[in-house]
C-alpha cells in the first residue's frame, strides 16, 4: 500500500469533532477486508477487531483520533459576512487569511476566507496584533445574510480549514489534520500486519470521535471493546525546529517516539503515566524489530488516552507518537516513515502480549 498517498486521502477528508462521517467511513473502508469485523459505533468510533488465538491473553485496543480541528458558525451578519468560535485549540494568530471550508445544512460545502483588514489600511498596532477569533469575519461571497443561507450556511453549521496537503522534499508530507490522520494511517499499517501474523491476544483498532472537542469518544469505545490495555497513536512534538530545539528531542524522520509522560493542567487535570508493562514491551518490540524509537516526555499536551485508561477496572496505558511540527495549524509537518514504523511497532507490540502480561502497575 502507498502510505504517503494514504495519508494525503485521510488529510483531505472534511472532519472536525463531532461531524466525522467523511473520514471515518474512509478508515473503515480501508480496514475492510484486513480485519476479521470493521464496525461504526452510535457515536461513529470507527472498530476493527482482529480475534486472538488464546482466549487467556489479555485483549488490547490500538487508537487514533479521526476528527480535527474546526469552527462552529456563530452568527451570520446582515451584510453576509459570518462570525464562527474555535471546535477545539485552534491557535488564533494563523487565521487572518485563512482559506476554510463549512458544511452546509444540505450536506454540501461552501469555501470561505477568513477576512484580514488590508494591509494598506492598518494601522501600525493592528499589523502586529493577534486578533480573536471571536472579532474575525469569514468571507464566503453572500451580500446578505439572506444569501448565505441560501446557499446552506446557518448558526450551528461545523468549519475547518480548507483541506491541503502537499509533498515535501523526502518523506515529508505538509498540510492540515496531519494530527492525527497520520495515525489513522499507522492503524492502517498495523492492521495489514496483523492480517500477515495473527496475535495471541484480541486487538480492537480503533479511530475515535470528539478528541479535539473533549477527549471522551474512545471512552465509549473502550465500554464497547471491553480491552484490558490501552495504546493510543497520536502526534507527539518535533523539537527539531530553531523554535523548539531547547525543548524537546523528538525529531521527524528518527522514528516514532514513547510517551513517557503527559499533562494538561488547564481545566482538566489529567494525563497519562505509562505503565511500566506497557514501558518495557514497547522498548523491547522495537529492539527485536529494529525499529528507531525516540523518548519523549511534555506539559501541557493531552490524548483520549487520558480518559480511556478509567474504563472498566482502570487499564494498563501508554501513548505511542509520530513527531510532528507546527501542530494545530494549517502547515502541519510529519515524516511518513515515523508513521508507517509507528504502526508496525503497535502491530510488533500487539503480537507479544501473551497470557502472562502483568495487567497490574505493580
Amino acid at each position: 500500500m502507498d502510505y504517503k498517498k494514504l495519508l494525503r486521502d485521510f488529510m483531505g477528508k472534511f472532519g472536525p469533532s463531532g461531524y466525522e462521517k467523511e473520514i471515518a467511513y474512509l478508515l473503515r473502508d480501508t480496514l475492510s477486508g484486513l480485519a476479521d469485523s470493521v464496525a461504526v459505533d452510535r457515536i461513529g468510533n470507527v472498530i476493527a477487531t482482529f480475534a486472538g488465538s488464546d482466549p487467556e491473553c489479555p485483549s488490547a485496543m490500538i487508537f487514533a483520533h479521526l476528527d480535527q480541528l474546526g469552527f462552529i458558525v456563530r452568527r451570520i451578519e446582515p451584510d453576509g459576512f459570518i462570525q464562527v468560535d474555535r471546535l477545539g485549540g485552534v491557535p488564533e494568530k494563523v487565521l487572518p487569511g485563512l482559506n476554510l471550508r463549512i458544511l452546509t445544512k444540505r450536506g454540501g460545502y461552501v469555501d470561505g476566507v477568513f477576512g484580514n483588514k488590508s494591509h494598506h489600511a492598518a494601522g501600525a498596532d493592528e499589523k502586529y496584533r493577534v486578533d480573536p477569533v471571536t472579532s474575525l469575519l469569514v468571507d464566503i461571497g453572500a451580500g446578505s445574510a439572506g444569501e448565505a443561507r441560501a446557499l446552506g450556511v446557518d448558526i450551528g453549521c461545523p468549519a475547518t480549514y480548507l483541506p491541503f496537503s502537499q509533498e515535501l522534499a523526502g518523506d515529508f508530507v505538509s498540510g492540515t489534520a496531519v494530527d492525527d490522520r497520520g495515525g489513522l494511517v499507522a492503524l492502517a499499517v498495523a492492521a495489514a500486519r496483523l492480517k500477515g501474523k495473527r496475535p495471541r491476544a484480541t486487538v480492537h483498532l480503533v479511530g475515535t470521535v470528539w478528541e479535539e472537542f473533549n477527549l471522551r469518544g474512545a471512552m465509549i469505545a473502550a465500554r464497547s471493546c471491553r480491552p484490558d490495555i490501552a495504546i493510543s497513536l497520536d502526534v507527539v512534538l518535533a523539537g527539531d525546529t530553531p523554535d523548539l530545539g531547547r525543548r524537546y528531542e523528538a525529531a521527524c524522520g528518527k522514528g516514532p517516539a514513547l510517551v513517557l509522560y503527559s499533562f494538561h493542567g488547564r481545566g482538566t487535570l489529567n494525563g497519562t503515566l505509562p505503565h511500566a508493562g506497557l514501558i518495557e514491551l514497547a522498548e523491547r518490540a522495537a529492539a527485536e524489530e529494529e525499529i528507531p524509537l525516540q523518548r519523549f516526555a511534555a506539559l501541557g499536551i493531552l490524548t483520549d488516552n487520558a480518559y480511556a485508561q478509567l474504563e472498566g477496572m482502570g487499564m494498563a496505558a501508554v501513548e505511542l507518537g509520530f513527531p510532528a511540527r507546527y501542530t494545530h495549524t494549517p502547515v502541519e509537518v510529519a515524516n511518513v516513515q515515523d508513521i508507517v514504523a509507528l504502526g508496525e511497532l503497535a502491530a510488533a507490540m500487539a503480537g507479544r502480549i501473551g497470557s502472562d502480561f502483568p495487567l497490574n502497575r505493580y
